[in-house]
This record gives structure tokens, C-alpha cells and sequence, in this order.
């Protein structure tokens, strides 16, 4: 049992960020702890919503944790929204890091080839140095290539050896260990592995369901960590999340479905 922090966003409607997070990493056996790091009304491809960002709470949070000697296991570290917090985040990870808590970072940039709305380059060198003080990173592709400063490919990675050349790429510029998730390997989905405690490249296929539900990559990283928490390898671990996240989409994926909400995570949690 490890005490796990969230530094998250927390979405009003919509199971992303920690309201995805939460459920997996408490069913899995593990005390969660909150840092938010705004309140969001609803996912934002609703086209409307209304955001609290909360640095100034942050930096009135973080001394009254110092002063209670609050201490963690783990922190894993989503979405930024301004670059003031992403500084105050980098700065407070690798201080946890120093201390020997394990530091996961999800560098929430981008996708199919482009950042989002609001994410800027100071942004991207911000993720960059956050990520030297992580001991595993989920970069999706778009967010890989960004860190590492090469160009996106639309047709995705042509072998096994550029993608796992990506993977490289990413532990030489300081994180320890990689997941890059949502890629497309030789036309096939993957997520791209580097385990830095055994030395090892993996690369582990899946068959992509079409269903894009808002949430899923929190949900597999919430499945990582927990697995990973309790002591399991990376890949086992990985390959854990990829089934289990198939499985929930396959359950709920309809013509009904309201994908921008995400997956009804607590009723999933039999899949883990």
C-alpha cells in the first residue's frame, strides 16, 4: 500500500484527470491524496466551459504540507495550465524526487501532431525539464516528438526501430523510464516502451477500438502506476493497462455514447 498525490485537474463533468484516476489506483490498493491544479466545468470539446486555475492555492498549499511533514510514495504529475504552475510543479517534483519519491509524468501537450489550445513552446520546455526529474514518462506520439525535438510523422512510425530509437531519445534526455502511448508502429497501434530498472525496449501491440472516449489515457496511466506501485515489471504492468482500457471501451463503446464524458470508470473497475 503506497500513498500516491495526484497533481491533476478536476473536471466537474466528465470522468478525466483525477475523477478517472481516483477509482483505479484506490481499487488497486493504494491511498490517493489531491493537488489540484485547476477546476474544470466539463471536458473542453464541449466547445464551452469555465476553468479555475489554482497556482496561487498551490503556493499556499505546499509550505502548510512542509510544515505537517506530508510525505508521499509517488506523485503523478497532468495536465498544466499556465507556465507559472508548470514551474511551481517541476520545481516541487524534483524536490520529492531528491527525497526518493517516485515521480510519474504525464507531459499533457498535444495530439495528432498538434498542441493544444493555450499550450505554448515555454510550455514544451517546461515538460522537458520535468521529465528529467520522472522515473516514468506517458507522452503520447505528438507529445514524444515535441520532447525529444524531432518531426511528427501523420503515417506514424515506419518500424520497430524508430520507435524504439523515440523511447531512447526521451531516457537520454532524463527520464528514466518511457511509455509513449497511442503510437503507430509499422501501421499497427503500440505503446513503446524502456524500462530503465532492466535495460529493456518493448514494444507491445493492441487493436484499437473506435471509440474515442475522453479519459483513457488517465485511466492506463492510473492502471501503470497501481500495478507498478505493488511491485509488478513495467511491461506486465503495461500490458495490464492496454488490456484492461480495451476492455472498458469494448463494454461501453454505443452509438449512444457520450465519448467527451469519458468512461463510467467505477463501474469498470471488475476489469483491473
Amino acid at each position: 500500500m503506497k500513498k500516491i498525490l495526484l497533481v491533476n485537474d478536476v473536471v466537474g463533468y466528465g470522468r478525466v484527470g483525477m475523477a478517472a484516476m481516483l477509482p483505479v489506483l484506490t481499487y488497486l490498493g493504494h491511498p490517493v491524496y489531491l493537488l489540484p491544479t485547476a477546476l474544470v466545468s466539463n471536458t473542453l470539446d464541449y466547445g464551452r466551459f469555465a476553468v479555475e486555475e489554482t497556482t496561487d492555492y498551490m503556493r499556499r498549499l505546499l509550505p502548510v504540507w512542509q510544515q505537517l511533514d506530508f510525505h508521499f510514495d509517488a506523485l503523478c504529475t497532468g495536465l498544466m495550465f499556465s507556465e507559472q504552475q508548470a514551474r511551481l510543479v517541476a520545481s516541487y517534483a524534483k524536490q520529492q524526487s531528491e527525497r526518493g519519491v517516485k515521480v510519474f509524468v504525464d507531459p499533457v501537450m498535444g495530439d495528432g501532431g498538434r498542441l493544444y489550445n493555450g499550450i505554448t513552446d515555454e510550455t514544451v520546455a517546461l515538460e522537458r525539464e520535468m521529465i528529467s526529474t520522472a522515473h516514468l514518462i506517458f507522452p503520447n506520439y505528438t507529445e514524444a516528438c515535441l520532447l525529444a525535438d524531432v518531426p511528427f510523422l501523420p503515417e506514424g512510425l515506419p518500424t520497430e526501430a524508430e520507435a524504439l530509437r523515440l523511447a531512447t531519445m526521451l531516457h537520454e534526455r532524463g527520464a528514466r523510464s518511457v511509455l509513449i502511448t497511442s503510437a503507430v508502429v509499422a501501421g499497427r497501434s503500440a505503446v513503446v516502451g524502456y524500462n530503465d530498472d532492466r535495460g529493456e525496449h518493448f514494444v507491445e501491440y493492441y487493436e484499437e477500438v473506435p471509440a474515442a472516449f475522453h479519459g483513457t489515457g488517465d485511466i492506463f496511466s492510473a492502471v501503470v502506476i497501481g500495478h507498478l506501485m505493488n511491485g509488478e515489471p513495467l511491461r506486465d504492468s503495461t500490458r495490464c493497462a492496454i488490456d484492461a482500457v480495451r476492455q472498458m471501451i469494448v463494454r461501453y463503446a454505443s452509438p449512444e455514447a457520450d465519448l467527451k464524458a469519458g468512461l463510467p470508470v467505477e463501474h469498470c473497475l471488475d476489469l483491473l
